[in-house]
């Protein structure tokens, strides 16, 4: 059983569209390890490895990745790592407040890799 016939309204569009997203995601935060010149920066791509990747970055504890399990406390951990990433990138802790907002989510990513 594929996935288009499993979920019924889930075209190839919107797996193409998952893809590049992902895409655009894993390759701004390579660009965001070589910055901040954190090694390994091919651990972007691979799912687990990039929350890894992330704790890196913004020098916290990869123990933080266990609150990503706790539903709400995930929100505030994940806010917590992308401001310790911003931070990383000098700027301000209080873009990782950002993360949570939905469609910014999407571009802070792109800003903070891209932008200097």
């Amino acid at each position: 059983m594929d996935i288009i016939s499993f979920y019924p309204g889930f075209g190839t569009q919107h797996l193409i569209a998952a893809i590049l997203l992902y895409a655009y995601i894993s390759y701004s935060l390579q660009i965001i390890a070589a910055k901040t010149q954190v090694g390994n920066s091919w651990m972007a791509w691979i799912p687990i490895l990039n929350l890894i990747l992330m704790c890196r970055i913004g020098n916290t504890s990869t123990l933080a990745l266990l609150g990503l399990l706790i539903p709400l406390i995930n929100l505030f951990i994940f806010a917590y790592i992308w401001g310790e990433i911003a931070f990383a990138t000098n700027r301000s802790r209080w873009y990782g407040l950002l993360i949570i907002v939905p469609g910014i989510n999407v571009i802070l990513p792109g800003y903070l890799a891209f932008t200097d």
